[in-house]
């Protein structure tokens, strides 16, 4: 355990930051999910809907930092690509 004052806040910082990160990264899988779960059952409208959304949470997530701009744009081009394949 830091002794430090400092290094003590930057302890509940960065925890406080890990928590953060962690609860908008299992944010996006849940959205990327229920976008292929949709593509799984054929369903056009559905798929539409939901890579809407998760494109939104991907790209917040990208905004506040806790995916790079390249990682989220590789992740929405996948997602509409695979929503694309719905013939």
């Amino acid at each position: 355990m830091a002794n430090i004052k400092s290094a003590k806040k930057r302890i509940l910082v960065a925890q406080n930051r890990t928590d953060r990160n962690k609860a908008i990264r299992s944010a996006v899988k849940t959205s990327i999910k229920k976008v292929e779960a949709a593509v799984e059952a054929s369903d056009k409208e559905a798929a539409q809907a939901a890579l809407t959304a998760a494109t939104s949470s991907i790209n917040k997530a990208a905004s506040k930092g806790v995916y790079h701009k390249n990682n989220a744009s590789r992740k929405v081009a996948r997602l509409a690509k695979l929503v694309n394949s719905i013939a």
